[in-house]
């Protein structure tokens, strides 16, 4: 009879920290402290549930790294993923999802399974018995902070991390916008219509420009110290570093070519992202913001087709709480000082849906083969997966350490490949074919059956 192993938060990193020790034979409980003790960010009960972008990035798994590691976790039975792809909303080349389906689909799964119980209280310190996973994510509550700075002795640290908002397709003008992924990216028809495209002129972008800059920004608490992450910027701070900054950015108007008018190139462009299987919500892509909320919708009701915007939710700004996991956690994500307690998801210092779902498949199966007292392979640095732990357990630099996207510069260098821009994407795909080796090696040593969630 093994131990239990105890999950502490229901987000992407437990949920699937869960299912993977789960399926080993592990009894497991969930603490989720939701709805007992809300979070501003979260609008549900439910496990998995997407509280800024509906995007997972880009589905590439030949020349995209997050691509990769989407790959990884279909092959070691993710129920993240199989619920992705279960939601699929058309989104060019990226995997968006349906953000209620996806969450409600954990949830089922997971309260169905007869190795998980889920319990909702607060865990507010870190116990000395028993063994354990901390998925607390960016939005881990101040008790339990407190006690994770006395343990560590450190503070802890924090980036602001922005949600972009919402709007209601009926309300969108489609007499200005149209339907287009950028450079027509996609498989299906659908895939490449997957965007709106709202165009600005010069002039149009010079006045969203000044609009932006003189709105007004939701204040920071007296002493309340951060840094932001440059994948999370909010738009109005992208802004303030330059007036082309945006255009360059998510506003740039290349691969694109206006419905309406063909013959003329936007000068920029703002991208909204389906949100939902109806089709009826969409995301202002990059559109991150601390703007107040009365000065969010006058500034984004400038822009060209939302002039008559309905917002189902508008952008907003939390604390994202993580560790400095270089100088805390070992190998095995566990916790130097208390080696029964592990840690994943964000907290460990990923950033993004994907990273810290990966960092809980790990985390998971890290901990069910410890408590069943068998030997688990290193995670194997070639791939996605070992390179993130390895970026986060001691290959980033502790005195600059922050939130990390996987990328391919995590990846161990090649030989025999092109370097610079002319050899880029040969290089790339010998880094998925490398990684995928490496990670199917590694799953072929623990004897997977690879049962998929239904």
């Amino acid at each position: 009879m093994t131990q239990t192993l105890h999950i502490v938060g229901g987000g992407m990193a437990g949920s699937e920290a869960a299912w993977q020790a789960a399926q080993a034979g592990i009894q497991v409980v969930i603490h989720e402290m939701r709805p007992k003790v809300k979070t501003f960010a979260h609008h549900t009960e439910k496990l998995g549930e997407m509280v800024c972008s509906n995007s997972f990035r880009s589905d590439d798994d030949e020349q995209n790294a997050v691509g990769l590691l989407h790959w990884e976790m279909r092959a070691a039975d993710s129920l993240v993923m199989a619920s992705a792809d279960r939601n699929r909303l058309p989104a060019g080349g990226a995997l968006a999802v349906d953000r209620e389906g996806f969450s409600e689909h954990i949830t089922q799964i997971l309260r169905n399974h007869p190795n998980i119980l889920i319990s909702n209280e607060e865990i507010t310190d870190l116990p000395s018995e028993g063994q354990w996973i901390f998925a607390t994510g960016p939005l881990t509550s101040d008790a339990l902070g407190a006690a994770i700075r006395a343990e560590t002795g450190t503070d802890r640290l924090a980036f602001f991390d922005a949600i972009a908002p919402i709007v209601y397709a009926d309300s969108i003008d489609m007499s200005v916008a149209w339907e287009q992924s950028r450079y027509d990216k996609g498989e299906t028809e659908a895939e490449r219509r997957a965007y709106l495209n709202c165009p600005m002129t010069r002039d149009q972008y010079e006045a969203f420009i000044d609009a932006l800059l003189a709105a007004e920004k939701t204040e920071f608490h007296e002493g309340e110290t951060a840094t932001y992450f440059d994948g999370c910027l909010p738009i109005e701070v992208m802004a303030e570093r330059g007036r082309e900054t945006l255009r360059h950015g998510p506003m740039k108007p290349i691969g694109l070519t206006n419905a309406h008018d063909p013959e003329t190139k936007p000068y920029a462009v703002v991208q909204l992202r389906r949100d939902n299987a109806l089709g009826t919500l969409y995301n202002i892509v990059g559109f991150q913001t601390k703007m107040k909320y009365g000065a969010q919708t006058a500034v984004f009701k400038t822009i060209p087709g939302l002039e008559n915007a309905s917002f189902a939710r508008l952008g907003g700004i939390h604390r994202n709480t993580f560790l400095n996991s270089p100088t805390l956690l070992d190998a095995q994500m566990r916790l130097r000082s208390r080696p029964n307690i592990r840690f994943a998801g964000q907290v460990t210092g990923v950033e993004g849906y994907v990273e810290s779902a990966a960092m809980g498949l790990i985390a998971g199966r890290m901990a069910a083969a410890e408590l069943q007292g068998l030997p688990l392979p290193t995670v194997p640095q070639d791939s996605a997966h070992g390179a993130l732990i390895h970026h986060i357990s001691g290959g980033a630099e502790a005195k600059t350490f922050q939130p990390m996207n996987v990328n391919f510069g995590l990846f161990r260098p090649l030989d025999g490949v092109r370097g610079g821009r002319r050899g880029r994407r040969d290089r790339y795909k010998a880094y998925t074919d490398r990684a995928k080796a490496a990670w199917q090696g590694w799953l072929g040593q623990q004897g997977l059956d690879g049962h998929a969630a239904e």
